[in-house]
């Protein structure tokens, strides 16, 4: 008698969770893309302040991965702040330092700089670095602008490294990223790249940066990875049925910014079914991590491993399939998805799970 009840909660159980589910996921893709389309409608302005041999150009085709035209002006050339278009809504401002800018342009260019959404301070490790005039054209920018990142470049022909950014830290406040890159080398231009999109996010304009950046797997790592921490804590949640809404939501976010990120679109559908498929289909584990809440502790534990997995194997699963052009379906899908669960399950780290 008592399996047999077992049995009938079970079934009730399945029914329940698709009904919400289905549900969760209409309403998180219809939010999702509303946020998604009023982010692909702004604009963004990052700012390039340096010397004219700070590789401020180079560091721009590092980040985007390809060649930026307009930016990187020569010595003498900037007597005014002008936007350079990239793609997409997307304007860089090039100066070689504030000094070098006409006086009677000075009020426009910090109209510039308050406008501006990212800051990059380039610095040139290979030289005089923070020098009186680059002090005095950052303490400009600081008051007409916060959003700043220090770019110490040419680190591969420097010595002491860790030297000078301790050193630029300290004059700076310790307010300010200091991010010791090479331009040449491509050394560390990955995190700067993440310094961007991070500031980017809290203006919710990093994914249409982060779409116009050749190189999108680092980024679609950090997304997924983000995403399978936030399950994670999500699933630890010690209620059954608790996570079951947030989870389904988190999800319909990967999906869609992935699809944006690939320039993929994923319609409502696709994206339902194949959540629904990623944890229903899975709904033996699923099921076991609801249940085992009843027991405080360890129940908490397992549930949050099993919403941690099922979202990092779903996410990898999707990115696998667009980065090699396989449509994305349910179908698709859900092959790659129990591929990836299961050599997580055997404790094999993922791809990107190192970056």
């Amino acid at each position: 008698m008592e399996s047999s009840g077992m049995e009938r909660y079970t079934e009730t159980q399945k029914n329940e969770m698709k009904r919400q589910i289905r549900q969760a996921a209409d309403e998180a893709f219809d939010k999702e893309m509303a946020e998604i389309n009023a982010q692909l409608r702004e604009e963004i302005l990052i700012a390039l302040i340096g010397d004219v041999n700070a590789g401020k150009s180079s560091t721009i085709n590092r980040i985007v991965g390809e060649e930026v035209a307009g930016v990187g002006a020569e010595p003498g050339e900037t007597t005014a702040i002008r936007p350079h278009p990239y793609k997409d809504k997307i304007f860089f401002i090039d100066t070689p330092g504030l000094n070098d800018v006409n006086t009677a342009n000075s009020a426009a260019t910090l109209e510039y700089f308050r406008k501006t959404d990212v800051v990059l301070f380039f610095l040139n490790a290979a030289g005089t670095v923070f020098s009186e005039s680059e002090q005095r054209s950052f303490r400009i920018v600081e008051k007409a602008n916060p959003n700043i990142l220090v770019v110490l470049n040419k680190i591969d022909a420097a010595d002491e490294v860790d030297r000078l950014v301790a050193r630029v830290r300290q004059e700076t406040g310790q307010k300010y990223d200091v991010i010791p890159i090479s331009s040449r080398t491509g050394e560390n231009v990955d995190e700067l790249r993440d310094a961007i999109l991070e500031l980017l996010k809290k203006k919710n304009k990093d994914i249409l940066f982060a779409r116009t950046i050749k190189e999108k797997s680092s980024i679609a790592n950090k997304w997924i990875i983000g995403a399978a921490t936030s399950a994670g804590a999500i699933g630890a949640v010690p209620l059954p049925g608790a996570d079951i809404v947030p989870l389904t939501a988190l999800q319909i976010g990967l999906l869609t910014r992935l699809a944006t990120l690939y320039e993929r679109p994923i319609s409502r559908e696709a994206a339902k079914e194949i959540v629904i498929t990623a944890i229903v289909g899975n709904l033996g584990r699923t099921l076991f991590s609801q249940i085992v809440k009843i027991f405080p502790g360890a129940g908490s534990v397992a549930a949050a491993g099993v919403a941690s997995t099922v979202t990092l194997a779903l996410g990898y699963s999707v990115k696998y399939a667009y980065e090699r052009g396989i449509d994305v379906t349910p179908e698709s899908v859900t092959k790659l998805y129990k591929t990836f669960r299961d050599r997580k399950n055997k404790g094999e780290k993922l791809p990107g799970e190192d970056d």
